[in-house]
Formats: C-alpha cells, sequence, structure tokens
C-alpha cells in the first residue's frame, strides 16, 4: 500500500506524510472489509433504508462531536462546494448503503464484496477521461478480465436464483465509483472532516422519510443487531470515511482506489470466522478474476 501512495505522492511530501496516507488507506479498507460482515449479520432485523438510516444518523452525530471538538463546527461554504457534497452525499453514502444492504439479503458477504470492488475499476476509467489522470493497455486489459469474474459470479448467482443481488451489488460498484469522483472534486473546495460530516448529516436528511418503519423495527429487533447498526455508523462510515478522505485528498482517485481490492479478501476472511459463510465456487473463482483485473488495471 505504501508502494501505491509513493507513485503518486506530492512533490515535497514526507516519508511521514507518505506513512500517514497508507495508514488511513489500509484502516479505510478494514473498516470497510467489515462492514460486509456486519450488514450481513444484521440484515434479517432491520431492513436496508432503516438500517441505512440508523447508520448515517449515528454517523452524522459521531462526527458532529468530532467537529465539535476540533472547533470545526463553523464550515463556510461556497454554493458549488454544497452541491458536491450534497450530490456524494445522496449517491455514496445514502444510495450506496441502501443497495448494498439490499444486495447482501440475497448473497453472501464475501460475494457482495467481491462484486462491489468493480468500483476501481470503474473509478479508474471514470479518472482517466474526467480527471486527466490516463488511461493504458493494463487497465483496458484488467477490465475486461475483471468483467469475466463478474459474468462468472453472476452465472453462479443466477443459477441459484440470487441475480437480483448480484444486480444490486453491481449498482452499489457504480454508486460507490460515483460518489468517488464527486468526492474527489469536493475535496478541493473543503477538509476531509468536514465534508464526510456534512456528507453523512445531508444522507440522514434524505432518508428520514424511513424513520416511522425504523422505530417499528427497533421495537423487536434483537441489542446485538442495534449494536451492529451502531457499529456500522461509527467506525466503517465516521472513521472510515473520514480516512479515506484524508488520504483521497492527498492521491489521484484511481490509484488510491486501487487499494480497496484487499477489501474482500479481508471480508471473506471475516464472513467464514464470524458468519460460516463461504462464497460459492463460482464466487470464488469469479472473485479471483475480479481481483486480478483490478491488479492488472493498477500496473504502472
Amino acid at each position: 500500500m505504501t508502494d501505491l501512495v509513493e507513485t503518486a505522492r506530492p512533490t515535497g511530501a514526507s516519508r511521514t506524510d507518505i506513512g500517514k496516507i497508507a495508514a488511513a488507506a489500509g484502516l479505510a479498507v478494514m473498516l470497510w472489509a467489515s462492514a460486509f460482515v456486519a450488514i450481513r449479520g444484521v440484515g434479517n432485523a432491520l431492513s436496508p433504508a432503516p438500517l441505512a438510516l440508523l447508520r448515517l444518523g449515528v454517523a452524522a452525530v459521531t462526527l458532529t462531536v468530532i467537529a465539535a471538538a476540533r472547533r470545526a463546527v463553523r464550515v463556510r461554504l461556497s454554493r458549488k462546494a454544497f452541491l458536491l457534497i450534497a450530490a456524494y452525499a445522496v449517491l455514496w453514502l445514502a444510495g450506496y448503503t441502501v443497495a448494498l444492504n439490499a444486495g447482501e439479503r440475497h448473497v453472501d458477504a464475501g460475494t457482495a464484496a467481491l462484486l462491489v470492488n468493480l468500483a476501481p475499476l470503474i473509478v479508474a476509467v471514470a479518472a482517466g477521461k474526467f480527471l486527466g489522470e490516463g488511461f493504458s493497455r493494463s487497465l483496458i486489459v484488467g477490465s475486461l478480465v475483471a468483467l469475466g469474474g463478474t459474468a462468472i459470479i453472476a452465472t453462479g448467482a443466477t443459477a441459484q436464483r440470487d441475480w437480483a443481488g448480484v444486480l444490486l451489488c453491481l449498482l452499489a460498484a457504480v454508486l460507490y465509483a460515483a460518489g468517488v469522483m464527486i468526492q474527489k472534486v469536493t475535496l478541493r473546495h473543503v477538509d476531509g472532516l468536514a465534508a464526510i460530516w456534512l456528507g453523512c448529516v445531508v444522507a440522514t436528511v434524505v432518508l428520514l422519510p424511513w424513520v416511522p418503519r425504523l422505530a417499528g423495527e427497533l421495537q423487536v429487533a434483537s441489542v446485538g443487531a442495534v449494536l451492529g447498526a451502531v457499529y456500522l455508523g461509527v467506525f466503517p462510515t465516521a472513521i472510515g470515511f473520514t480516512a479515506w478522505a484524508y488520504a483521497l485528498r492527498r492521491m489521484n482517485a484511481g490509484r488510491l482506489s486501487a487499494v480497496t481490492y484487499a477489501v474482500p479478501a479481508v471480508s471473506v476472511m471475516l464472513s467464514w470466522l464470524l458468519l460460516a459463510e463461504i462464497p460459492t465456487a463460482y464466487g470464488l473463482v469469479g472473485g479471483v478474476l475480479c481481483l486480478t483485473g483490478v491488479a492488472i488495471s493498477r500496473r504502472r
């Protein structure tokens, strides 16, 4: 991971700065990997939108406390900056979260992580097109390999009538990639903490129509399910997205997104240890191809 960051470090950046960026990216990867397992564990107690609302509400409160402690509550934003924050909040924080929650009702945590991990390829292509980060032969080859892996996963899932989960996870990957692209531009106008804090607030407001349903489900949900949702809000969302924003502001979007290819491996391991879930043979073979494609696409 440090090597990936080194290749994109800004002029004059010290090794200490590189270490901080690598640590932030690594923390985000570990927390996001755990989120797939937590969502799978909580998903039977809370439906997709109410779970997203609780998760983002907890994250918004947590980040408000952090912002207040850092005396960063008063943030002056231009109209453009606020619109950018609102856009990625709706697409990534709200849309992606709901789509992933729904997808994991049909497929296991490891398979979901493998499918969502196509997002780095989408980011790399979009960054090359819209942010001037360029294209390469390896990106094209890697994209084709990864798409082949996705087709294998989809074939196995469809055979088991889980195609809805595959489509939802692919939708989550697209929303994730769109969110990263918009957030990259947003971070030119506002610091990472303010961006993710305000983004969580906006996403929570967008999901407020599901408050009555959330209230009803919380009355019958187990303590473990509620604690799982709180964990999702504090760690993968508040801390994980803040760490990601810190790293994203300091290196290019395409190369940073490449480090997330470690997420599925960690998710599969955690899913196996905590939920006794292992992806199908189709999922494992297709997942290996997806990860291979991502690795090929990021070769210099």
